[in-house]
């Protein structure tokens, strides 16, 4: 695996060496992993079965799980979507950013069938995140790019974190430092006559409706080997150690994830602590959600409690990681 450092405030990687060669690869049908705003992608060229097969079999995800496609524009978007008004209105509103939208899929469209797992919808976003906006439009591809992790585990927010997971699958790893975001995109489904949130996220849902003048209806109940969007498994970004949810005290031998300036009777037992937000800003928790979690999950402790986190903006998409954390393992 070959490692590029890049600052992503600079944004003059174009012409060098380093990006004609991520864009060599990626054309190749090659595994890259690069920084978005929300974490790291591990990315492939999605009109290329073999490469995204090859993404199935680094991450070892189910292929009926869909892949979310990252193109530089709205322009390139439409080449591959049917959009609506609404999704032109949130496509003005949001993008690039951290929202992806599932539309019916052109039948033109070069997005291969296993990116879309079958389905007649195409997930797509247009990512802030300058370098993967260049690759796309260098590469002349649409790029799918599911979380750079192990399927079901902590998503990587940290160039270290997907090495640890994933660097030998790799021909070359983007290493920006950081993700500002820390949770995945938000994922809107528009592909009936209501508007639906599968996936909350980057994005606060009271933002999108406001932009939609609308309610967004919940997602339809799907089994877990059919879901309609990535991110939507019921166990996902899972540690190893069992995790509690809004946890009140903390119990013997446990570790702490805590939100917020007063800790829970007990802490002062409990083996690591982790703190999301001492001052209980929720956006400074979801950029720090998932290396907490690998943090904890490192620490050896069988069990990690979670302290309560509010469910409003940003904390829906926090309670809704740490749910599917949570939940009983395949």
């Amino acid at each position: 695996m070959r490692r590029w450092q890049i600052d992503p405030r600079e944004e003059n990687w174009l012409g060098t060496t380093a990006f004609e060669a991520a864009v060599a690869d990626l054309v190749a049908g090659r595994l890259v992993a690069i920084p978005t705003e929300t974490v790291y992608g591990l990315a492939a060229d999605a009109s290329n079965a073999l490469a995204c097969a090859d993404i199935y079999a680094a991450k070892g995800r189910p292929s009926f799980n869909p892949l979310i496609a990252h193109v530089e524009s709205v322009e390139a978007a439409e080449r591959h979507a049917l959009f609506d008004t609404r999704a032109r209105v949130l496509a003005d509103a949001f993008w690039p950013g951290p929202l992806t939208m599932v539309l019916p899929k052109r039948a033109d469209s070069t997005v291969c069938d296993l990116a879309t797992a079958g389905l007649p919808s195409l997930a797509l976003r247009v990512p802030a995140a300058a370098i993967m906006r260049d690759l796309a439009q260098a590469s002349g591809r649409p790029i799918a790019a599911p979380s750079a992790n192990r399927s079901g585990r902590i998503s990587g927010t940290t160039a270290e974190a997907v090495a640890g997971d994933l660097g030998d699958r790799l021909a070359l790893l983007i290493d920006a430092g950081p993700t500002p975001v820390g949770v995945e995109s938000t994922i809107i489904a528009l592909t009936d006559e209501r508007p639906r949130l599968l996936r909350p996220g980057g994005i606060e849902r009271q933002a999108i409706e406001a932009v939609l003048g609308e309610k967004l209806a919940p997602p339809l109940v799907r089994p877990d080997d059919a879901p309609d969007a990535p991110g939507m498994l019921s166990s996902h970004y899972a540690p190893r150690a069992a995790l509690r949810l809004d946890a009140t005290h903390v119990e013997p031998g446990e570790a702490l994830l805590a939100f917020g300036p007063e800790l829970p009777p007990g802490a002062d037992k409990a083996g690591t602590i982790v703190q999301l937000s001492v001052r209980g800003e929720l956006r400074e928790a979801a950029a720090r959600l998932f290396t907490a979690m690998r943090t904890l999950d490192a620490s050896g402790a069988d069990r990690i409690a979670a302290m309560p986190v509010p469910d409003t903006g940003l904390g829906e998409a926090i309670n809704d990681r740490l749910r599917r954390a949570a939940a009983p393992r395949p």
